[in-house]
């Protein structure tokens, strides 16, 4: 088996909601961005136990790439108690809150990407704020809410270099297959300076092909 291989098998094991095409078009997508790019950077937002972040983390141990994986752990409104994807084995007994940092410490170290995934925890627009350097790839993935959506994009995709790839998960054109918010990203999106490069289930991949006066 090849290390490719082992890490998609360990990422297809790991808890979380992306399914295995969408895993795999993430990567390569990923990869693909990361492979034209000089000293790039992945910006996954929204990591839940790491199931993407493998996949993020394959493609930048393949490229050279580094993945900067932002999440406060904390699971977003939709994965609380009382929704239908609460998972009550992410609740820390100390604190009675969903706390996702101890798996996707496992799930990362398990895959030995160690050296080439950073794990940032906190508040998504505090870190966006941070970043002194161009995204070549950025995964958007955290809450689906309206505000907290909204909040995502506007802090990291001004960060996302020309020719830059941003990709958002859970897309559905349908509302009876899933929220509004992520689909309302991915068609702003198109209506400024993004291109798609592709799509695969609820899964975009998008291009930014030029930059708008003033950024």
């Amino acid at each position: 088996m090849t290390r490719r291989e082992d890490l998609f098998g360990l990422a297809r094991a790991t808890k979380g909601f992306m399914p295995d095409d969408e895993g795999a078009a993430l990567f390569d997508a990923a990869l693909a961005a990361c492979r034209a790019a000089v000293g790039p950077f992945i910006v996954e937002v929204g990591a839940w136990c790491g199931k993407s972040t493998v996949y993020l983390g394959a493609a930048a141990e393949e490229s050279g790439a580094v993945v900067l994986s932002v999440d406060h752990h904390h699971g977003s409104e939709e994965l609380q108690e009382g929704w239908a994807d609460f998972d009550p084995e992410l609740v820390d007994p100390a604190d009675g809150r969903v706390n996702t940092l101890p798996a996707w410490r496992r799930t990362i170290a398990d895959a030995a990407l160690e050296g080439c995934v950073v794990g940032l925890v906190g508040d998504s627009g505090t870190v966006a704020r941070h970043v002194r350097h161009g995204v070549t790839f950025c995964f958007i993935d955290g809450g689906h809410g309206h505000d907290v959506a909204w909040a995502d994009y506007r802090a990291w995709a001004p960060l996302i270099g020309e020719g830059g790839v941003l990709a958002i998960h859970d897309v559905f054109e349908d509302p009876r297959d899933g929220g509004r918010p992520p689909y309302e990203l991915y068609r702003h999106a198109l209506s400024t300076e993004f291109t798609e490069l592709a799509a695969t289930g609820s899964l975009r991949v998008l291009r930014r092909s030029r930059r708008r006066a003033g950024e």
